[in-house]
C-alpha cells in the first residue's frame, strides 16, 4: 500500500482507515493470499455500491496488519499488533470481527502463543482469516477496515504507558492477578522480589548456576529480599503474567522473554545481560528492551555486555557477518561487577519500596479502561 498516505495524529500510531474521507469513502479490498511472495499480493480501492466482480465483502471491522516484524516472536508480535489496541481505546473500544496478518507483503495464518494470549486478553477470540474455503477468485473487500503498516510508529510516550497500562491489567483479570498494599516481613521490611528469568539455548548464561549464586548472596543481604529463579520456556502465559507481577527487579539475558516486564507494575527494575559482540556489530536492535522498558514505565538498571576480547569471527571485515557469527553466543559473568551492580540495585530499590510503604501506595491499580 506505498501509495497511499497514513493518516497522522499527534502522538499516535499512522494508520489507514476505510472507508474514510481519506479514501473517498471508498472500501479496502485485498487479493492477498500469497505466503511466499509478497508481490503476488495486492489491494484496490472500490465503491461500496460497485465491487469487483465474484468479489467477497467481509462485514464487521477487519484489522489488518503490515508488519516488517513476525508475530511469533514476543516483542516483534507486541509491537505489530498493540497499535490497534491503542487505536481501539480512542475509538470507542471497538472490537474487530477479524484479523488479517502480514510480513513483509506475505499472509500470515497465526501468532505465537504469547501473543495470541494478550490480544485475547483485549478483545476475546482472536479470529485470523486465512482467506480459506471462500467462493470466488479470490479477492476480498471490507465493510470496514484499520490498516497498521509502521507498528508504534509515531505513538507518543504517554500514549505507550496508557496502552502498557491497560494490557497489563487485562492479562492479570484472566490470570487471577490483582493488587494490593505493598507487603512487609516480619520486621516490617517491604518484600522486594528478586526474579531470574532464565532461557535455554541461545543468549542463555554460560554458567547460570554461578551467577543464581551471585544474586542470591546478594539477596540474602537485604532484609525482606525474596529471589525466585524460573525458567522461561516452562511457563505458560498465565504463569509469566503471575510471575512477573509480583517482581520487583528482573535480571534476564537479552532476549524475547523480557517482553514479559510489561507484566511488572510501573518502576519496577530490568537488568540485562549480553553475550560477546553484541554491544559492537547488534546495532539499533540491541536497545529493543530499554525501549519496552521505557514505553511500559519500568527502570532500566543498565547492561551488561560481556567484552568481546580477541575478534574471531570468520570474516573480521563484515559487521553484518560478525554479528551472525555472535548473534547466537552464550553469555559469561564477572562474578564482583554482578555483585556490586545487585547491591547497588538492591539498595535503590529498597529506598523506593519504603517510600512507597509510608505513601501506602497500592500495587497494580485498576486501569481496565476498556
Amino acid at each position: 500500500m506505498s501509495s497511499l498516505n497514513d493518516t497522522l495524529e499527534e502522538d499516535e500510531a499512522e494508520y489507514l482507515h476505510f472507508p474514510s474521507q481519506a479514501s473517498n469513502r471508498r472500501l479496502l479490498c485485498l487479493k492477498g493470499r500469497d505466503m511466499r511472495n509478497g508481490s503476488r499480493n495486492s489491494y484496490s480501492l472500490a465503491w461500496p455500491g460497485n465491487l469487483p466482480e465474484q468479489a467477497v465483502l467481509l462485514k464487521g471491522l477487519t484489522f489488518v496488519s503490515d508488519s516488517y516484524y513476525d508475530y511469533k516472536n514476543l516483542w516483534h508480535g507486541f509491537n505489530a499488533l498493540t497499535p490497534f489496541i491503542r487505536w481501539s481505546m480512542k475509538n470507542g473500544c471497538a472490537k474487530s470481527s477479524q484479523w488479517i496478518l502480514y510480513h513483509w507483503g506475505e499472509l500470515r495464518d497465526g501468532t505465537g502463543s504469547w501473543v495470541q494470549h494478550l490480544m485475547e486478553a483485549i478483545y476475546g477470540e482472536l479470529r485470523i482469516e486465512r482467506f480459506e474455503g471462500r467462493v470466488g477468485d479470490g479477492s476480498y473487500c471490507f465493510e470496514e477496515a484499520v490498516v497498521m503498516r509502521h507498528n508504534m510508529g509515531r505513538m507518543g510516550k504517554e500514549k505507550k504507558l496508557k496502552l502498557c497500562d491497560l494490557l497489563r491489567c487485562k492479562a492479570s483479570e484472566p490470570c487471577g492477578v490483582k493488587g494490593g498494599n505493598v507487603e512487609v516481613n516480619d520486621r516490617g521490611d517491604p518484600l522486594i522480589t528478586l526474579t531470574l528469568l532464565m532461557r535455554r539455548g541461545s543468549r542463555s548464561f554460560k554458567n547460570a548456576s554461578a551467577v543464581i549464586d551471585v544474586f542470591a548472596k546478594e539477596c540474602e543481604r537485604v532484609s525482606g529480599c525474596q529471589l525466585k529463579v524460573v525458567q522461561s520456556e516452562e511457563l505458560s502465559f498465565c504463569d509469566q503474567v503471575r510471575v512477573m507481577s509480583g517482581t520487583d527487579i528482573v535480571v534476564s539475558p537479552h532476549g524475547g522473554q523480557l517482553t514479559n516486564m510489561l507484566f511488572m507494575d510501573r518502576g519496577s527494575s530490568v537488568m540485562e545481560f549480553f553475550p560477546r559482540g553484541w554491544l559492537e556489530y547488534a546495532g539499533v536492535g540491541r536497545y529493543a528492551h530499554h525501549w519496552m522498558a521505557d514505553q511500559s514505565g519500568m527502570k532500566p538498571r543498565g547492561a551488561w555486555w560481556e567484552p568481546l576480547g580477541n575478534k574471531d569471527c570468520p570474516n573480521p571485515k563484515d559487521d553484518i557477518d560478525c554479528f551472525q557469527f555472535y548473534k547466537g553466543g552464550k553469555v559469561g559473568h564477572n562474578e564482583t561487577h554482578f555483585a556490586k551492580w545487585a547491591k547497588d540495585v538492591l539498595n535503590q530499590v529498597s529506598i523506593s519500596k519504603r517510600g512507597e510503604l509510608s505513601a501506602k501506595r497500592l500495587k497494580n491499580p485498576s486501569l481496565c479502561a476498556c
